[in-house]
């Protein structure tokens, strides 16, 4: 039988984690000793027994056995918090790629040096009559400072430091040489950093429809069967998936559990905070990049403690390190932002089900446009599938108007603006009603597109957008074909044949030049960059100080403003023409989104889609907000190019200082791979930003049916690039990507 090596971090803080240190596992520990759990070792030259976390097994040693040290024991006591967040890394490195340490400091809370928070009380520990008699004796020293405080002791038995100190301005030395004589004590108390500074309000507690009561007792009864399912929530926008989400916390709470609350976007977090503090109260904190590193640490040990229960953010606080978490809501699960474009590269729904299987706890995924891979996962049986298909205000979803711009450019008008849209936007404006123009730039890369017929420059191999480059050149970011820019558009003939270069900025102007008196607001990139601008603009947009609110794809997601009933979609195909084959699914959910911001109060709304393609299924079924068709045609799609979810798809990204050393490389390793039964491999080619601070970028793709295979895969290489890469050169991986390179 091989011996079994255990690597063992000594030390889990953020400052210390450098490298494990490798044990050899005793006989009696090989069949218990898992990942994750704390033993003890002898470490150091004196052999000092210390606790460690076990971060890998394996039968390989990478040190002289002879100077191995042994584990010595496992701690009792079962798998803690820590256990369970290294066993999590564990995971995530086995099926993302990334080295333990960089995992590791994925999911453990920062344990920087942040200055602890104290609240300190002077506590008088003798009688009145004794303070009095003291107080007559420092009367007759002049003793002036110490009279001052013994005078307030005298009439009260406890004291704030501060007030003493700064206040009465009594020295610490004076309080210091009281506590000697035993006349008080100095009591301190840690206190947390409390991001969260919100009005409680009345607590809300919103009646729920008989389908609403459906899921939560479904979902309660399964859990305290010891059923904890993965379900999907499906509901239209303005349906009431939150109601959902706080009731099923609510009992998770009563049963002693903790829940995550997981939103795509840090712009979300003030209107979603609030809601739930109406319910919880203190009980509720948030998780996000805007926090310092001291709020950050604090509410990591305010959830270790119990003083919390529910936390929300973006998918870093899914590795908030709570003891017992019972629910895990994924909102608007279909976003990619919830996937990490930095090693490792997992996504927050896999790691969510790792988390949950972890925990013994239960994830409910909500969202009015489903994710393809989790509506997939739905209809074969791994998911449990929930619809609700009415809004809870009772109203009606808008009526949408898809504009054909081909049609518009021929009837001579140029501008940004649909004469519809302009129209709808004359009549909001008379009306004191609020519009959102929506400009969909997400993922734009530079694609051709005819202005006239609508024609878009496509791969004849990959069936996705070319992109342009410098040089006139148009070429595929997947399998790297290139062809030459055209004059003219190859399919109608016309000169108007370019990509489109209009930003919110623009968008603002031309509104303003045609509506003189018209109040905007802007959100994008520019308008957002300091800490309080996403809660400022919005809630300057929600109080009416706004007629027109402009913005990307964040204005879109989850807000509720009852008095907007227009929004206008420009320039709706630009994500339906990017180089990545999420396109469709993409511009379908942005546009249900969009359209879904309308009409949600008591008035009627309106939307408009300019586009120009109106044919394509992906615009026709977000007009008709139709996600069941959808699915329908964009699965055949996915079946007949086998992309996720039918078939998996590993990218493996190749980072060079020297170009020459990149490509070779990227066909190094495409070659080991090349020929394994069952795959297919794509590229190598050069990503779509060729370069970036002087760094090379290539990647290849490989599909395969299974997912293991291409982790065995994934495993294969790295063994492999040991040998292969210098110190200038990179390669991570990326399972089933959302974004290309």
């Amino acid at each position: 039988m091989r011996e079994l090596y255990a690597d063992v971090i000594v030390d889990i803080s953020h400052e210390k984690l450098d490298k494990p240190f490798q044990y050899l596992v005793p006989d009696r520990l090989r069949e218990v000793l898992e990942t994750g759990m704390c033993v003890m070792v002898p470490f150091g030259n004196g052999n000092k027994l210390i606790k460690g976390y076990v971060v890998d097994l394996g039968d390989i040693c990478k040190f002289d056995p002879m100077r191995t040290k042994e584990i010595r024991d496992i701690v009792k006591g079962g798998v803690g918090i820590e256990g369970r967040m290294i066993a999590l890394a564990s995971w995530i490195r086995k099926n993302y790629g990334s080295t333990m340490i960089q995992a590791l400091k994925t999911v453990l809370p920062a344990k920087q040096s942040v200055k602890k928070l104290e609240h300190r009380t002077i506590l008088r520990l003798m009688s009145r009559e004794e303070i009095l008699s003291l107080l007559g004796e420092s009367k007759r020293k002049k003793q002036v400072a110490k009279e001052r405080i013994l005078q307030q002791l005298a009439d009260q038995e406890s004291l704030p430091y501060e007030w003493v100190t700064g206040k009465l301005g009594v020295s610490s030395q004076t309080l210091k040489s009281l506590e000697k004589a035993g006349v008080v004590r100095i009591q301190s108390t840690q206190f947390f950093r409390n991001p969260v500074r919100m009005e409680q309000g009345e607590k809300s507690s919103q009646a729920l429809s008989a389908d609403q009561k459906k899921i939560v007792t479904q979902v309660i009864t399964d859990f305290d069967a010891g059923r904890q399912e993965t379900y999907l929530l499906h509901g239209i926008t303005g349906s009431g998936k939150t109601a959902v989400y706080m009731e099923l916390i609510g009992e998770m709470v009563a049963r002693g559990r903790q829940a995550i609350v997981l939103i795509p976007e840090i712009a979300l977090t003030y209107q979603t905070l609030l809601r739930f503090y109406q319910r919880f109260g203190d009980r509720v904190s948030v998780m996000n990049s805007t926090l310092s590193i001291g709020e950050k640490y604090d509410q990591c040990e305010r959830a270790k403690k119990g003083e919390i229960d529910v936390i929300i953010g973006p998918r870093s606080a899914l590795f908030t390190p709570f003891p017992q978490i019972g629910l895990i809501v994924i909102d608007e699960e279909h976003e990619s932002s919830y996937k990490s474009e930095s090693a490792p590269k997992f996504h927050a729904r896999e790691t969510a089900l790792e988390v949950a299987r972890l925990h013994g706890a239960s994830v409910l995924l909500g969202s009015a446009t489903p994710s393809l891979e989790a509506y997939y996962r739905a209809q074969t049986g791994n998911f449990k599938l929930f619809t609700l298909k009415e809004r809870v205000t009772g109203g009606n979803l808008p009526v949408v108007h898809i504009v054909d711009l081909r049609r518009e450019l021929k009837e001579g008008n140029r501008s940004i603006f649909s004469r519809k849209l302009q129209e709808l936007l004359s009549d909001r404006l008379a009306r004191g009603e609020q519009s959102i123009l929506f400009l969909n730039r997400r993922g734009y890369a530079g694609f051709i597109s005819c202005r006239s017929c609508g024609h878009v420059m496509k791969c004849p191999h990959c069936d996705v957008s070319l992109s342009e480059h410098k040089g006139g050149k148009l070429i595929c970011h997947y399998c790297g074909y290139e062809e030459a820019k055209p004059d003219v558009c190859p399919q109608c003939g016309s000169k108007y044949i370019s990509g489109f270069k209009a930003g919110t900025q623009q968008i603002e102007e031309k509104l303003k030049e045609m509506f003189p008196n018209v109040r905007t607001l802007r959100m994008d990139a520019d308008t957002t960059r300091t800490k309080d601008s996403y809660e400022r603009i919005l809630s300057a947009f929600s109080n009416g100080e706004a007629d027109v609110l402009i913005g990307t794809q964040m204005i879109v997601k989850g807000h509720d403003f009852p008095k907007v009933t227009l929004v206008g979609v420009l320039a709706a195909d630009l994500s339906l023409s990017v180089s990545d084959y999420h396109g469709g699914e993409r511009t379908f959910q942005l546009l249900t989104q969009a359209v879904g911001r309308a009409g949600r109060g008591i008035l009627p709304g309106e939307a408009v889609i300019q586009t120009y393609q109106p044919e394509h299924y992906a615009v026709v079924r977000a007009a008709e907000q139709n996600y069941e068709e959808f699915y329908k045609e964009e699965i055949l799609y996915r079946e007949f190019m086998e992309y996720p979810p039918i078939s998996h798809m590993l990218a493996v990204q190749i980072f060079a200082k020297e170009e020459t050393r990149g490509i070779d490389l990227a066909n190094t390793l495409a070659a080991m791979v090349k020929g394994a039964l069952g795959i297919r491999l794509i590229g190598p080619a050069p990503a779509s930003i060729g370069r970036i601070n002087d760094i090379y970028r290539f990647v290849f793709y490989i599909k395969c049916h299974e997912y293991d295979k291409l982790v065995r895969i994934k495993d294969f290489l790295e063994e492999q690039m040991k040998e292969l890469l210098s110190r200038n050169e990179l390669v991570q991986f990326d399972f089933d990507p959302v974004n290309t390179l």
